[in-house]
């Protein structure tokens, strides 16, 4: 779409940056675009305020709110581009219920990922977008705009009635909550378990603890540790992120260090924090994992009783970067 199309397109609506004040219209415009494809919706308001409050995410300048003139103000599109840590990596998102409306804001949108890769010094970005696997009408735009499909993240759940915590010979697992010792050892085992998982982006332990910390759904007290003869070798952590809407926990991560997997230290960990959310009175716990894992995970994860729910494609492309 040429420049004066644009200008002529948006003159008939209000463009405006997003405030912490506007949470509840645009979970209602990312209910309704959720529903249209999954007939329910798939976050809550929690969910949108957190990602307002992400660190690094300018409300200034990284997001969008489109609104249609006339009558009753209506939000009709919502998208914005964030850049996770110090990478090129650019997550962006684009809702729109208004034909008129999308294209300036997939162009507005890409736009400011190249920004985000010019300003970190960064000659190109990595942009990614969820894609619902219903969602023919998306995954049709994200290819009209050069993407193409990168891996699939799968939501597992697991439903709770009794659950055997388990144990193994020679392994103590703790609870690190309290404890800088196990919460930095968590941290160095995410980020070694994790290195060479897709979309990883690598981040010192601050950062790290305040990345969950902007999130209204993290609990510390959810944090494990698994010691092999003493040694920190595997980790988990639990968050409140589905309790509100299904009553249900989930388990963020679960990372494993190189060097100890195989031993059943992962199963080990998912049948604790099972049982934790049990007693929490939860129904059950949900998960997400990459299908391209280069560790087993699926399989882990289906023996233990988990069974997918959902699947979301990552779409990507790569676009130079600059401010145009």
């Amino acid at each position: 779409m040429n420049d004066n199309h644009h200008d002529a397109v948006m003159d008939a609506y209000d463009i405006r940056r997003p405030a912490v004040a506007d949470v509840p219209v645009i979970h209602e415009l990312v209910a309704a675009c959720d529903t249209e494809v999954l007939g329910h919706p798939d976050m809550t308001e929690d969910d949108v305020a957190d990602g307002l409050a992400e660190p690094g995410f300018d409300l200034g300048r990284d997001g969008w709110l489109v609104y249609r003139r006339g009558g009753e103000p209506a939000l009709v599109g919502w998208g914005y581009a964030t850049r996770r840590g110090d990478g090129d990596s650019v997550d962006i998102e684009i809702l729109s219920r208004d034909e008129a409306v999308t294209p300036w804001l997939w162009d507005t949108v890409l736009r400011r990922a190249r920004e985000l890769a010019a300003e970190a010094g960064h000659p190109h970005a990595v942009a990614g977008i969820g894609i619902y696997r219903q969602d023919d009408a998306k995954r049709a735009l994200a290819k009209e705009h050069g993407f193409e499909a990168a891996t699939s993240f799968h939501r597992l759940r697991a439903d709770h009635a009794e659950v055997d915590p388990g144990s193994l010979p020679g392994v103590t697992v703790r609870q690190a909550a309290g404890s800088e010792e196990l919460t930095r050892a968590a941290h160095r085992i995410h980020q070694e378990g994790f290195a060479r998982h897709f979309g990883f982006v690598p981040k010192e332990y601050d950062r790290w603890r305040e990345d969950f910390e902007s999130s209204s759904t993290h609990d510390w007290s959810q944090l494990l540790v698994a010691e092999v003869d003493g040694r920190p070798a595997a980790m988990l952590l639990g968050s409140d992120m589905f309790v509100s809407d299904e009553n249900c926990g989930y388990v963020r991560i679960l990372s494993v260090l190189p060097g100890f997997r195989g031993r059943g230290l992962g199963r080990l960990l998912l049948k604790r924090a099972f049982a934790a959310d049990a007693r929490r009175g939860r129904t059950g716990t949900y998960l997400h994992v990459d299908a391209g894992n280069l560790t087993p995970a699926l399989d882990l994860y289906l023996s233990v009783g988990m069974r997918p729910v959902l699947a979301i494609d990552v779409w990507q492309r790569d676009l130079p970067a600059g401010i145009r």
